[in-house]
């Protein structure tokens, strides 16, 4: 009888270490992907600092092309390389045949309408911010798209939305007010608030994406969805808007000039930061990984003034601040972002 209510008492022991040890187990598996969360952010920023200096180098600074036209081949070539990066890592990572059977699926199909709108439509508004408005100015108000992307999954997905989520919202809008209403000092950016107004289309893309995105995420591989979005996205670029606006000329020309050279790097840079993301939001949630992710806004700052000739400014250090923190507000407590994933 002893020997059976030790035994019993070992046994409970044991199980309750085994928990802990898997609790450890979980709660590091999840810290990992809220560094992942933030390297996303940290490569979006660089990947945006890196396509203001893209488009602006030959053939793109031509001052006869018209203004709409650099950054939509610009976007194309983007996509297009981000698409062959990702499918070189799918390659050598065994993922080849996945890819090809996900096409041909139904989460292939919605995937590849999602990249419609965070392609075509959210990267062409987001490289006309940067055109007319400026990289920073751009990152900034882009930046608000997870509070955006809350409002539609309380449509779409019926979430919940909290007191709290409101107050980020808001707090989000205000950010980029302070971002958008006062131009950069100096001649450089004549159609400032076009490119604004420009720089809010993917802020409504990207918020789209990921809520159709998270609909079929749970059966699909994510590396491969990235690649099944950049790959539609550099399509419809191709085939469908360079032919219409008279882009393919000048994307013909710029594929052997230093430009290329610079947006394969660009469109690395980009890759990455969507393989992070997808990473972040499989291992911490979606709301914890977008709430990462749009720390872009300030990563770009940072970028931008080491790589560029940014000009800090009171407003844009201030918005791109106050939107980041809105956007914390809307996705997660910040006293619970180390928790594990629902």
């Amino acid at each position: 009888m002893t020997t059976n209510i030790g035994s019993t008492m070992s046994t409970v022991l044991t199980l309750e270490d085994l928990e802990a040890l898997k609790q450890r187990q979980q709660l590091s598996y999840a810290k990992k992907g809220l560094l992942f969360g933030i390297l996303s952010g940290v490569f979006w920023g660089l990947d945006g600092v890196l396509l203001g200096i893209s488009i602006a180098m030959v053939p793109f600074s031509d001052t006869s092309l018209a203004i709409y036209l650099a950054p939509l081949v610009g976007a194309c070539m983007h996509d297009g390389f981000a698409a062959f990066w990702l499918f070189l890592y799918n390659l050598f990572t065994g993922r080849s045949r996945e890819l090809l059977r996900t096409l041909r699926s139904r989460s292939g199909i919605i995937v590849a309408f999602a990249a419609l709108l965070g392609g075509p439509f959210a990267m062409s508004g987001y490289l006309l911010g940067i055109q007319l408005a400026g990289t920073a100015h751009t990152l900034a108000i882009t930046a608000m798209y997870p509070a955006l992307g809350t409002v539609f999954a309380m449509i779409f997905l019926k979430e919940r939305v909290s007191l709290r989520a409101w107050i980020g919202i808001v707090t989000c809008i205000l950010g980029s007010f302070i971002v958008g209403y006062t131009p950069p000092a100096g001649d450089a950016h004549p159609h400032f608030y076009w490119g604004i107004a420009f720089a809010l289309l993917p802020t409504i893309g990207w918020s789209l994406e990921g809520v159709i995105s998270t609909y079929v995420m749970d059966l699909l591989d994510p590396q491969v969805a990235i690649n099944i979005r950049q790959g539609t996205s550099f399509f419809v670029y191709l085939v469908g808007v360079l032919p219409m606006i008279g882009g393919l000329l000048l994307f013909k020309e710029a594929l052997i000039l230093p430009s290329a050279q610079m947006l394969l790097l660009t469109a690395l840079a980009g890759s990455v930061s969507y393989l992070f993301w997808y990473k972040a939001m499989n291992m911490t949630g979606v709301g914890r990984a977008m709430a990462l992710n749009i720390t872009y806004a300030l990563w770009s700052i940072i970028f931008g003034y080491f790589l560029t000739d940014l000009k800090l400014t009171t407003p844009l250090v201030c918005g791109a601040v106050t939107i980041t923190l809105g956007a914390l507000l809307v996705l997660a407590n910040p006293k619970e972002l180390v928790n594990l994933r629902n």
